[in-house]
């Protein structure tokens, strides 16, 4: 199937993606736009999975206030080159960080994050919840398994849905964006700060 140049120019506006990355992925997916991203986000994937042990030492710590002064926002993000840290899309990416963080209020950046004591509380927790259940133990495992996976959707940047796209994790985001910046990017820390919070 012959792929126009507006197709071209269409699914690269949308993704950001290089020019014959975007004809290979259209061609991957018989001219088919939605198949075309998902062949994309797989080579972001791939990408991103590469870059993960490479160091980032560089990057940018950034601020957010929302709504006159009612949440506050400070987070450090990395990358592993000056030019990248300076770049458009990261910047970008920083302030998405900022808003997710300041709509959502995670407590970690990921999983690994969470202190052991807070874990096995929380699985405690589900445990008791699903006890009740009539079933044998490795189906309630699997059942608070699921619970703690939905948790970590709540409390951690990364599994989070991202507040622009339900169809993606924040995760998702991180990793469109490593693959077409070719760096490693971490969300190394954050603090979010509410008017009233803890009185």
């Amino acid at each position: 199937m012959a792929i126009s140049a507006e197709n071209v120019k269409e699914l690269r506006a949308m993704t950001g993606a290089g020019i014959l990355d975007c004809k290979k992925a259209l061609e991957a997916a018989d001219g088919d736009m939605t198949k075309a991203i998902e062949v994309l986000q797989k080579r972001n994937q791939a990408t991103a999975v590469k870059k993960m042990n490479r160091e980032a030492k560089e990057g940018k710590i950034s601020a957010y206030v929302h709504g006159e002064g009612r949440i506050g926002v400070l987070v450090e993000v990395s990358s592993e080159t000056d030019f990248v840290a300076r770049s458009e899309l990261f910047d970008g990416f920083v302030k998405e960080v900022c808003l997710q963080i300041a709509a959502l209020s995670p407590k970690w950046v990921k999983p690994e994050e969470i202190p052991a004591d807070i874990l096995a509380h929380q699985r405690e927790i589900f445990d008791a919840q699903v006890a009740e259940q009539k079933k044998p133990p490795e189906i309630l495992a699997k059942i608070t398994e699921g619970k703690l996976k939905k948790w970590y959707g709540d409390v951690c940047l990364l599994e989070q849905t991202y507040i622009r796209d339900d169809k993606k994790t924040f995760k998702d985001v991180l990793t469109e964006v490593v693959g077409r910046t070719g760096e490693n990017i971490n969300v190394r820390r954050f603090v979010r700060y509410e008017l009233g919070e803890g009185i």
